[in-house]
């Protein structure tokens, strides 16, 4: 981050992002009341730039734009500039993306838009450069056209603001009745998911390629349920593809955000806790389906990187790591020359290690053409024959150089990581790290996950309100008894739909392995408390800000309630997982009666996007199919426990459900009503024991891993 003695009102802002433009000689302000109204009193435009501190087109604007005193002199002159971080705030981010893309048929970081004083845009676009160059206009320019016209035509340009603005306010509009749900609608989905794969390399359309692990997670689950081969091939060439890409840090684990070729290669080298979270519940379970060890492997990687980059001390995981270290940079942390390769391992260790990972004299980075991305093209086997040894051996050396490498590269300068906690991305996290820990016996991984949760729970939830958004860690000074500087987490004050939904989901998978009644009570709490706040009682589904929300969506006037994932998975679709999960607990018909009327409300509109909604396909098909559920009852410690719930956990079904109960507290007193109807009447003399129910039917209890495999067999009927 930049140390220069900041010249605007950045500095005390609470986004790193925000924060990282204190310096630059444009007066930004922090999106507020204020700043409209200086707008509205000195009848300017304003810019609005919207970015993140991950961003790599972010900064380069930053450094040719925003730090060029003539472009700041025009900036500063003829408009209120605002600053925008697009984790902080989604919501602004959501509505300008619908607005610019709208305009421009464009979208994307930075987002530049222009607007009107009441926040109404009538221009806009993503990166610009300072003068005109790749077929785009220079920012000098568009601010000096853009500021004349404001001048010589503004009420033009405000009527035509305000008829953007109403047609934008339809743009994602739903009608009830449109379409009811349906096998049909899901496989409409599943259809377009299909004619968009690659058969070739894996992924959905082609470059620039992004992970989308709400269709693997789709995928997935429909294989389970149909078997049809097809469907497999698109999960298993994707994740082979994609994890011996370049888009995974072959060195220290984890995925970069996407990929810039079709062949996953060339990432751009920013890494996101969302997107690794959902990748890492794509490999752990098509470990479970195929059984492949090197999905298992990229799983180990990923909560390898996870724990080393991502995880707090107090509990929580960061937002995400940088591409570069610098403004002059692109990725050179991540990359290697020949000659970093030669330095860092002995010659054998160097040779194999140029061929596995293709390391050559010409890399493919344009900015410093010797820098290579690391990335496998090649079987081990190939490798071994080309050094005469075995691909034992082979393996050995190339876990000994990965070792020495990552110590080489950690002497690096490092890519900043945005340590604000997410209450979101958080939830996302909690939810795969426990299904590592079921899935790979990871206890390591669940204890991260709990500390996580309670973290959240203690410091960024109201029961009133529901879940916050985020908690920064700020500089809190120094004091007399600690000489050095002293960090707290600063709450915000708002939270948003993804914030309940996907915190309430981690609470219900803790609840499923802990069999612990806070976690159930706090999401069921969290989930009413979403209802009366998010539900739009007149049409139905979840708004994505509060509607008592003391903080304005924006000035662009825009009723928006997700669908789409883009980029992590969207909140109505996961609230329908949610719902449906605690109606079953519960005993509630009327919260699946709310995930019925989402899933109807937005039928229609989950036909037309397909791979964007493969979340709501997933939802939709596990509403139409009869749960499967498998509760294992005994004691923590006893072995035979344990054997059954890994055989409960590594059996692949669609749709399943496993929770585990200390035998001392199934009574009726500590369990959700739709549980204490029947586990307290269950005959119990201190043998672990498994009970699998799919739908209204159970298979009578087991007591070994083969009674339990052959019940979940006759309960799907294979």
């Amino acid at each position: 981050m930049n140390d220069v003695r900041p010249t605007n009102a950045l500095s005390l802002a609470r986004s790193a992002y925000l924060r990282s433009a204190a310096h630059q000689p444009v007066h930004w302000r922090e999106w507020d009341d204020a700043a409209f109204e200086q707008a509205r009193r000195e009848n300017k435009p304003i810019l609005l730039d919207i970015g993140a501190v991950w961003c790599h087109w972010c900064h380069v604007m930053d450094r040719e734009s925003y730090e060029n005193e003539e472009i700041a002199r025009l900036i500063n002159e003829h408009y209120i500039p605002v600053k925008v971080d697009r984790d902080e705030r989604p919501d602004i981010d959501a509505r300008y993306q619908i607005a610019v893309s709208a305009l421009t048929g464009q979208g994307g970081w930075p987002l530049t838009a222009f607007l009107t004083p009441d926040g109404k845009p009538f221009y806009g676009g993503t990166y610009f450069p300072p003068d005109d160059r790749f077929g785009r206009p220079g920012m000098k320019r568009a601010l000096e056209s853009i500021a004349q016209n404001y001048r010589l035509h503004r009420q033009d340009i405000l009527a035509s603001a305000e008829k953007i603005s109403e047609a934008l306010g339809q743009v994602e509009e739903t009608r009830p009745g449109d379409t009811r749900t349906g096998r049909d609608v899901l496989d409409a989905i599943l259809a377009q998911i299909g004619r968009t794969s690659d058969p070739q390399h894996g992924g959905f359309g082609s470059a620039p390629k992004f992970p989308h692990p709400g269709a693997l997670d789709l995928l997935l689950d429909t294989y389970l349920e149909t078997r049809q081969t097809w469907i497999l091939n698109v999960v298993t060439t994707t994740l082979e593809k994609m994890g011996r890409g370049g888009v995974y840090d072959q060195i220290g684990g984890g995925f970069h955000r996407y990929s810039v070729d079709e062949r996953w290669r060339v990432p751009h080298f920013e890494k996101m806790a969302y997107d690794n979270a959902g990748l890492l519940g794509n490999y752990l379970r098509a470990f479970q389906v195929t059984g492949d060890e090197s999905f298992r492997e990229i799983a180990l990687g990923i909560v390898s990187f996870v724990e080393n980059v991502l995880t707090d001390a107090e509990g929580g995981f960061y937002a995400s790591q940088d591409a570069d270290y610098s403004l002059e940079d692109d990725g050179d942390y991540f990359t290697w020359t020949l000659d970093e390769v030669r330095a860092a391992l002995d010659p054998l260790e160097a040779e194999v290690v140029a061929q596995y990972y293709h390391i050559e004299p010409v890399g493919e980075m344009h900015h410093n053409p010797a820098k290579n991305v690391l990335f496998i093209d090649q079987p081990l086997e190939a490798i071994a024959a080309r050094v005469e040894r075995k691909p034992a051996e082979v393996g050995e050396i190339l876990a000994r150089a990965q070792t020495k490498m990552l110590a080489a590269r950690a002497r690096r300068p490092t890519p900043f990581v945005d340590k604000t906690i997410y209450a979101s991305w958080n939830g996302l996290m909690i939810s795969a790290l426990l299904e590592a820990h079921k899935v790979l016996a990871l206890e390591g991984a669940g204890d991260r996950a709990f500390r996580a949760l309670d973290l959240l729970l203690a410091r960024g939830y109201n029961p009133e309100k529901g879940m916050f958004h985020s908690l920064a860690r700020v500089d809190a000074g120094v004091t007399s008894s600690s000489p050095s500087p002293l960090f707290e987490f600063r709450i915000s004050n708002f939270g948003f739909l993804d914030d309940q939904i996907f915190v309430a989901a981690a609470l219900l998978d803790a609840y499923e392995v802990t069999g612990a009644r806070r976690y159930f009570d706090h999401a069921l709490e969290l989930t009413e408390t979403t209802l009366r706040r998010f539900w739009d009682d007149r049409e139905g589904g979840f708004f994505d800000t509060a509607k008592d929300s003391e903080t304005r969506q924006g000035r662009l006037e825009v009723a928006y309630k997700p669908l789409q994932d883009s980029p992590t998975p969207s909140g109505n679709s996961v609230a329908v997982l949610v719902l449906d999960r605690l109606a079953a607990l519960a005993d509630r018909p009327d919260l699946r009666e709310k995930a019925e009327a989402i899933l109807n409300r937005f039928a229609a509109k989950a036909a037309e996007y397909g791979l964007f909604a493969a979340t709501y396909g997933l939802a939709l098909s596990q509403h139409l199919q009869a749960p499967l559920e498998i509760v294992v009852i005994g004691a923590a410690e006893d072995e035979r426990t344990r054997r059954l719930l890994e055989t409960a956990y590594r059996a692949p079904r669609a749709g399943k459900r496993v929770l585990t109960f200390d035998p001392r507290d199934v009574r009726s007193e500590n369990l959700p009503k739709g549980l204490a109807a029947t586990l307290p009447n269950f005959p119990l003399d201190g043998t672990p024991v498994a009970l699998v129910c799919s739908g209204n039917a159970c298979q009578p209890a087991v007591q070994t891993p083969e009674g339990l495999t052959a019940a979940l067999n006759e309960a799907s009927g294979s």
